[in-house]
């Protein structure tokens, strides 16, 4: 998978859109739902402060320092305990609860504020910032000729408004409320334990669900653009299969999505107008050099009659003699430029018969051995290698082979000869010693007309078509040539043909 890959960053960018998304829903209703708890939490705190009104000694009782009577205490007791049963006795929340009367003296304190001085001293503060209501007026006498019932009622005092916070001790977190009454002051905490496991819970469900649902939408995201895709690697297909005998290949519109029926469809007039280009330069060249073969067989023909007329010796003799070679110099390109032609066009026709691969490369061994003397020949081929296909050419890629082991060889050098098979393919390599040719020129080596001289002189002779008309040889038998990567100072080929046609 590419790092650059447009399917990935799709699916990237997707996830990380979603993930963005699905963290600020989560954070915000996190923060919803916390906020939900601490609201209910504080109406209930306000119904169990205003229930706390009725439990109320009258004002003035009892004075400061005077112990509060039993029954008051038990009051008190009874209305601590009914706060356990109102806020949930199953998680045994911590509550706390402090009263204090007008003039500030300690009417009852629950077992938490005794044993945590940091809780009394919170609802000891909190209890100091909480207004104290106004005292209702006392309204007029009503008049006597007034007969409205209401104006006989008592008057309505307004409830006090309570205060809540959230505090944090040493060891807990506590949500408070106070609230001040005409004759006392009562202060509750609740602990916040419950709510924050609870809290905690959601945290967790989120943390779990959140990256379970990227890793969906991301796979969700992948698949997706696959598909839409899809067009693209149709398209990367047949692109890849374009050779020379597939030039005739369409892509196929059907049911194409309409962002990519261009694409598709200037492509197919690309691969047409290709296939006609290339169509056209084959048929020229292979016409060229069919035209140009019947005039350069007529004029072989007549040089070397002229030359049987002629005085031996002569400056005449000599001159026609450069002329004959000059003739079959380009006879031999145009045969190798309509085998390239032909090749090109995926038309070379193979003559397949049984070739005995061993045989042909002693044989050639000594006549390399009667061209080039000075040279050391080292063979290694096993018997009995052989193969289906077509004689002729398979000699002709051998000769180009050690012609040119013979003209890039290095004085007094050498040339080697590997052969040997497998079950399915058969391998000749020959190397000889040489100059090293450059990495610059390596990818360069098969061209055609390509010499590595850069000069192009007639010291060393060839045009830069046998290597590349020896590839087109093999791969036409299904097989390659390759250049081998070598020690310095010598250079290596390797044909590689399968035995099974």
């Amino acid at each position: 998978m590419k790092l650059h890959s447009f399917r990935l960053r799709i699916a990237l960018l997707s996830s990380a859109l979603a993930g963005s998304a699905l963290v600020g829903f989560g954070a915000v209703s996190w923060f919803q739902i916390y906020n939900a708890q601490i609201g209910r939490l504080d109406a209930q705190l306000f119904n169990q402060l205003m229930r706390a009104t009725p439990k109320l000694p009258p004002r003035g009782e009892p004075e400061q320092g005077t112990p509060l009577r039993s029954p008051q205490r038990e009051r008190w007791q009874f209305y601590r305990d009914s706060l356990t049963y109102a806020f949930g006795t199953k998680t045994k929340i911590p509550i706390a609860l402090l009263v204090l009367d007008h003039n500030g003296n300690t009417l009852y304190q629950s077992n938490e504020v005794l044993a945590d001085l940091d809780v009394k001293r919170l609802l000891l503060r909190h209890l100091e910032l909480t207004p104290l209501p106004p005292f209702p007026k006392r309204p007029p006498p009503p008049k006597p000729e007034s007969t409205n019932p209401s104006a006989f009622a008592p008057p309505s005092i307004r409830p006090p408004q309570p205060r809540f916070v959230t505090q944090q001790t040493a060891t807990e977190t506590w949500r408070i409320g106070a609230a001040k009454f005409p004759n006392t002051r009562v202060a509750i905490a609740v602990s916040l334990q419950a709510v924050n496991q609870e809290m905690a819970t959601i945290r967790n469900i989120f943390f779990v669900s959140i990256p379970g649902a990227l890793l969906l939408i991301a796979s969700g995201a992948w698949l997706v653009s696959g598909h839409a895709l899809r067009p693209i690697n149709q398209l990367t297909g047949v692109i890849q299969q374009v050779t020379v005998k597939g030039l005739d290949r369409r892509i196929p519109i059907g049911a194409t999505d309409v962002e990519f029926i261009e694409l598709i469809q200037v492509f197919n007039q690309m691969l047409e107008r290709l296939e006609r280009s290339f169509t056209q330069a084959s048929r020229f060249s292979a016409d060229a050099a069919h035209e140009l073969k019947t005039p350069l067989t007529i004029l072989q023909g007549e040089l070397e009659r002229t030359l049987q007329q002629v005085d031996p010796g002569s400056e005449v003799q000599q001159r026609l003699s450069n002329m004959l070679d000059e003739v079959h110099r380009l006879s031999g390109i145009m045969r190798k430029l309509l085998l390239l032609s032909l090749a090109d066009a995926g038309q070379m026709s193979l003559y397949l018969v049984e070739v005995d691969m061993s045989e042909l490369l002693i044989e050639m061994v000594e006549d390399v051995e009667l061209l080039a003397p000075h040279l050391s020949v080292q063979t290694d081929v096993a018997d009995g290698l052989c193969l289906k296909g077509d004689r002729d050419l398979l000699i002709q890629v051998l000769q180009n082979l050690l012609s040119n082991a013979i003209k890039y060889n290095l004085a007094n050098g050498w040339i080697k000869i590997h052969a040997h098979q497998t079950q399915t393919t058969l391998y000749v390599t020959i190397a000889n010693a040489s100059i090293d040719i450059p990495s610059s020129e390596r990818s360069h080596i098969f061209d055609r007309f390509y010499r590595g001289d850069p000069s192009r002189t007639r010291k060393v002779e060839g045009i830069g078509l046998g290597l590349s008309l020896s590839r087109e040889i093999a791969r036409s038998h299904r097989g390659d040539l390759t250049l081998d990567s070598t020690a310095s100072c010598q250079t290596a080929f390797t044909l590689i043909l399968p035995i099974l046609q």
